[in-house]
């Protein structure tokens, strides 16, 4: 991916967790891999704990370099990286300080992107404050989530937002849309005559879409316990992937007509019925356990949560989509933190043969599926039934693996790297559009209320396990279960 795009990338955060762990890593990488970066390319670091530039590159030093280049790190292409980064100390409530930031960025070159690594609450003082300065012209904005804490917040910061930037110069970002498994799922479902025939309700039987992270809060108690698993990882990126997988082909791949098939999924969505919540719908917080071998504390336990707290950990739902394609087709989807380990993956649950002459193996649930792993490696495997070998018709599932760092010699392309080249090279379609974000709240509110009126405590589940016993009873009233319980 060659590009000559001028740009200034202006990051606020700059000192932050996700700038560390994440945007300065993938920044490091497009540099490091030549030409994806344009040579007059500059990232302006903004923040107020380094008290200067040489102070802030210490930090980079120390906090960045861990992070990036799995083989180690080439010290001549780090040392070309630094030199592409300058730093303005300024206090992001404070107005006035951008005139420091204009004066910064005034004669560099190409395109201004600003990225907000920054809590919510800044996004609509950050954008007047650019706005005051003129620094909204030719210039594009990426906002990281979670966009508001319901729909009514949300509309209030896109509303706000877009009184000072256009649609267009908005880039809302969901690291999982630039994952490579999930462009490889559309790359198998539009370039490959193989499955699109199947792609549809008379050949599907289930989907399972599955984030489990192993992690609890850590030092995000204070965030969490305001938001909760549906808020912090189904409104976005659950109903992001799920779009995905269940999206009618585009005419082309050009940003507004993924998005619109995307949007039509969402407004697809069979609404909640507050008085089936309990049928479809799991909610779970984390008690004291292990996670392999070494024990963890409870989540009311954590740093910054209150001891009282009703926050949902884990989520687990029955999703159905009304339209041709999918009626009738069960989608789960299920979230959680402290599980029995990392992994995010789609799986796809043909029918089974409706007769077979070769033995109920060939006509049990399962035999035929394809998964999609997103984390931690990231391959897609197709499982069939074959013939085991030796005397007598006996079945065996057997799988055809995508293992693209087997197949494909050149590196793998992470996720904040694809997207942040998107952003400077102005591509919109792995982003969210603003009306694809309303359709997910509009949809996921009910749940929220209800939850909040009922007052019921979300179910328990020990650290360590795949979250409460009613997730899987949700999935055998279905003649189904999760994919880990059957193997």
């Amino acid at each position: 991916m060659q590009t000559d795009s001028s740009f200034t990338f202006v990051l606020f955060g700059g000192t932050g967790d996700l700038s560390m762990r994440k945007i300065l890593p993938a920044l490091f990488e497009a540099h490091r891999a030549g030409g994806m970066l344009a040579d007059s390319g500059k990232i302006v670091a903004v923040a107020r704990h380094a008290a200067d530039r040489v102070e802030y590159l210490q930090w980079v030093n120390e906090h960045v370099k861990p992070h990036v280049s799995k083989n180690g790190v080439d010290e001549a292409a780090w040392t070309s990286f630094l030199a592409r980064i300058e730093f303005v100390k300024i206090d992001l409530g404070n107005p006035e300080d951008f005139v420091q930031l204009r004066d910064a960025v005034r004669d560099l070159p190409g395109i201004r992107v600003f990225y907000l690594a920054t809590g919510p609450s800044l996004f609509v003082p950050i954008c007047h404050a650019l706005a005051s300065v003129g620094l909204n012209e030719n210039a594009r904005i990426v906002l990281e989530k979670p966009l508001g804490y319901d729909l009514k917040s949300s509309n209030a910061i896109n509303d706000a937002v877009g009184e000072i930037f256009a649609e267009e110069q908005i880039y809302r970002i969901d690291h999982y849309l630039g994952k490579e498994p999930v462009q490889n799922l559309l790359a198998l479902r539009f370039g490959n005559a193989l499955f699109e025939p199947l792609w549809r309700r008379e050949w599907v039987e289930s989907i399972q879409i599955t984030i489990a992270e192993e992690l609890g809060v850590e030092a995000r108690g204070d965030f969490y316990d305001n938001t909760g698993a549906l808020r912090d990882m189904v409104q976005n990126h659950l109903l992001q992937l799920l779009s995905i997988v269940a999206m009618e082909p585009p005419h082309s791949m050009d940003s507004d007509s993924v998005r619109d098939e995307k949007l039509r999924v969402l407004r697809a969505l069979k609404p909640i019925d507050p008085n089936e919540i309990g049928k479809v719908a799991v909610r779970g917080q984390y008690h004291a356990g292990g996670i392999r071998g070494t024990p963890v504390p409870g989540y009311v336990t954590e740093p910054g949560v209150k001891p009282d707290s009703t926050t949902e950990t884990f989520v687990a739902l029955k999703v159905e989509i009304e339209n041709w394609r999918w009626a009738g087709v069960p989608f789960f989807l299920r979230t959680g933190k402290r599980l029995a380990d990392r992994v995010a993956e789609i799986v796809v649950n043909f029918r089974p043969v409706p007769h077979s002459a070769l033995g109920v193996s060939a006509l049990r649930a399962g035999a035929n599926r394809l998964v999609i792993r997103l984390q931690p490696n990231e391959t897609i495997r197709l499982y069939c039934l074959a013939k085991q070998p030796g005397e007598g018709m006996n079945l065996a599932s057997v799988h055809l693996d995508l293992a693209f760092d087997q197949f494909f010699r050149e590196g793998q392309m992470e996720a904040y790297q694809r997207l942040l080249l998107d952003v400077i090279n102005g591509r919109l379609a792995l982003f969210v559009r603003r009306d694809e974000q309303e359709a997910a709240w509009r949809w996921v509110e009910p749940i929220l209320n209800e939850w909040t009126a009922s007052r019921k405590p979300p179910k328990p589940y020990a650290a360590g396990t795949w979250g409460p016993a009613a997730a899987s009873a949700m999935l055998a009233q279905h003649g189904t279960c999760w994919l880990e319980e059957e193997n």
